[in-house]
């Protein structure tokens, strides 16, 4: 999946996001002058959400950016707070330890966040991908022959006692119909989600 161009510009072979504190600089050498209060106050927002937002990034991400041990303990500090007023101070401690990372190490986190949320969309997408085998391979037995056919490896009498269960569970009698009760969806429904989960998957890997 393409990840979505960054907003900013490279200046010496190094990449410098827009309102980060060092596009700020740069603006600000180039006009003369300094960076207004408002500019400065969103660039120290930013990053105090970007500290934050490291709570929630994936350990094997966190590990690699090898992150300064005094912002590490205070992320770990952060997470323990549940009071409001003791939060709030707490993040503006990370928010200035986020300015006092390297350029380099603040466009780092933002990748690594940036490379989570693209997984997590990948792995919605192939959940709803799933799903939608499972529903139509109970529902036709061409959709059961395309998968096999396409997923050599499936056992494929396991598939087609499971699609039978599946659709004997799911049938119902007309007084049921009337009384608007809903299919029943039994271990057989939630098996062949496994079942094409698993292939999903294994497909991926070779």
């Amino acid at each position: 999946m393409s990840r979505k161009p960054k907003k900013g510009y490279y200046v010496k072979g190094q990449f410098v996001a827009e309102g980060s504190e060092l596009d700020l600089e740069l603006k600000a050498e180039m006009t003369g002058g300094e960076p207004s209060r408002t500019e400065l106050k969103k660039a120290s927002d930013e990053l105090q959400k970007l500290g934050e937002a490291l709570l929630t990034l994936r350990t094997d991400l966190r590990e690699r950016l090898d992150l300064p041990e005094k912002l590490v303990i205070a992320l770990a500090d952060l997470k323990k707070i549940t009071n409001f007023e003791g939060r709030r101070r707490q993040m503006q401690f990370v928010g200035k330890l986020m300015r006092n990372l390297e350029p380099e190490t603040q466009q780092a986190i933002r990748d690594a966040l940036e490379e989570q949320r693209g997984g997590s969309a990948q792995q919605t997408l192939a959940l709803h991908m799933a799903e939608k085998w499972r529903d139509d391979l109970i529902a036709s037995d061409d959709k059961v022959q395309e998968w096999i056919t396409a997923h050599p490896g499936t056992d494929s009498q396991q598939l087609r006692a499971l699609v039978r269960q599946a659709r004997k569970d799911g049938t119902l009698t007309q007084d049921q119909i009337s009384k608007g009760e809903a299919p029943r969806k039994g271990r057989a429904y939630r098996e062949i989600f496994q079942l094409v989960r698993e292939q999903m998957e294994a497909s991926e890997d070779e």
